[in-house]
């Protein structure tokens, strides 16, 4: 019998030893890492790894410099505006001449010796066969286009159609500043009805806000392309204005996809603790990114065509000009969209007590998880030696055991209150 009793004994403290080990050893799940993705996985899939709208401060102050350095240059600088704008005299001329490919120091000094004063501005449009130099000047009248044009003619032989020298090769053309002043006062009409349809569309389709932040993005996208053609020097034509005009319409599409993907996520959020409503719009953000950039390179790329064969093929300065303002336009219209539109629309959203009264709830929430979490890793913190005894003894303690033999049978127990169950009801016979 004692033999028996020492083999269980034994055999106990081997499973208690068992069991220790098994405890010891087990791995620290809490201490695994979560994968880590790349740039391209975490843009592709949104998951709002990219924090937008957290640094709106930073982007609020890029956004501003950006703005003030803009305003100071149409200020100071002011704009290089066309003929159509100034008004003037312009006379073109084929570049392939008897005498060969004439440039444009040639031109200009064959102008300065016969007018006596300096020319304008001379450029060289288009290349090859169809390059012509064109020369703007103040207005001339009659007699003085005719000896330019005798001039230019007994200087470089200019060929005709036929590819003879003709005198005819070289044109001119007058235009009145009037012109340019009535096509900037329809375009500034055409402006302002635009802006007020899309504040009126926006406010019936989302709210008040979204209409403010979008018509705050347009003026931003406007005085940022207006800045660029001050600051670079580019020319500003009627083409230029008209662009213009195409350009806020991208940018206006560009902020509604952005806002659309905002009102999805907070939609009904006051109803949950989950994320702020800052946190829901950066979500947006994130989920919209590769439609802003895929949106911005299908439209870039048939800008940049348009400029090639502007350029390179027909020589046309009309579509030069409107395709220059549309690339500028496109590439500010994308930038706004997603660092300016959406911070702002948070910042005055954050301004209403719907909004400050649910992120107060989310942070409090949080704050009352991160105590309970504190408050149990307190109460794990005990060395490692008594951990692994009591996770000895509990394992041990919970483990099925054999009864020894001749040991007495003990009684079942309740779950919830831990008294005996299998009792015999005494009173009911």
């Amino acid at each position: 019998m004692a033999t028996k009793d020492k083999s269980a004994k034994s055999a106990k403290d081997d499973d208690s030893d068992e069991l220790t080990t098994t405890a010891v050893e087990a791995p620290d799940l809490a201490a695994t890492e979560a994968p880590h993705h790349g740039f391209f996985t975490r843009l592709y899939t949104g998951t709002g790894a990219f924090e937008v709208i957290g640094k709106r401060k930073l982007w609020f102050t890029i956004s501003g410099v950006i703005v003030a350095v803009c305003v100071a240059s149409i200020l100071l600088r002011g704009f290089t505006f066309g003929i159509d704008f100034e008004g003037g005299t312009k006379v073109s001329m084929p570049a392939n001449t008897a005498s060969g490919v004439v440039t444009t120091q040639q031109v200009e000094d064959v102008f300065s010796q016969s007018m006596g004063k300096e020319a304008e501005a001379v450029v060289l449009v288009g290349s090859g066969d169809s390059a012509t130099v064109q020369i703007r000047s103040e207005t001339l009248n009659n007699e003085e286009i005719e000896k330019l044009r005798t001039a230019l003619f007994d200087a470089f032989q200019p060929r005709g159609p036929d590819g003879k020298p003709a005198k005819n090769a070289i044109s001119d053309s007058a235009v009145s500043e009037t012109w340019g002043g009535q096509i900037t006062d329809k375009a500034l009409i055409a402006l302002v009805v635009f802006l007020a349809l899309a504040a009126v569309y926006i406010t019936i389709r989302y709210e008040r806000y979204m209409a403010v932040a979008a018509l705050a993005t347009l003026v931003f996208d406007l005085v940022v392309t207006a800045g660029v053609y001050s600051i670079v020097g580019f020319e500003v034509t009627p083409a230029t204005v008209i662009g213009l005009l195409t350009i806020l319409g991208f940018s206006l599409y560009d902020t509604v996809i952005v806002f659309d993907k905002v009102e999805e996520n907070t939609h009904g959020f006051e109803h949950t603790t989950r994320r702020t409503f800052a946190e829901h719009a950066n979500l947006a953000v994130n989920q919209t990114f590769m439609r802003s950039i895929n949106t911005s390179l299908i439209s870039v790329l048939p800008i940049l065509a348009l400029m090639v064969i502007a350029v390179w093929l027909l020589g046309v300065g009309t579509l030069m000009d409107l395709a220059l303002v549309q690339l500028v336009g496109v590439i500010v219209g994308t930038y706004s969209s997603i660092y300016f539109a959406t911070p702002l629309l948070v910042s005055l959203r954050e301004r209403t007590t719907q909004v400050r009264n649910h992120t107060r709830r989310v942070l409090n929430r949080r704050k009352g998880s991160a105590a309970k979490v504190s408050d149990a890793d307190e109460d794990d913190s005990v060395p490692a030696e008594a951990a692994t005894a009591t996770a000895s003894v509990s394992s041990t303690a919970a483990a099925p055991e054999k009864p020894v033999p001749g040991a007495r049978p003990a009684r079942p127990t309740g779950a919830r209150t831990g008294r005996p169950s299998g009792k015999r009801n005494t009173r009911r016979r």
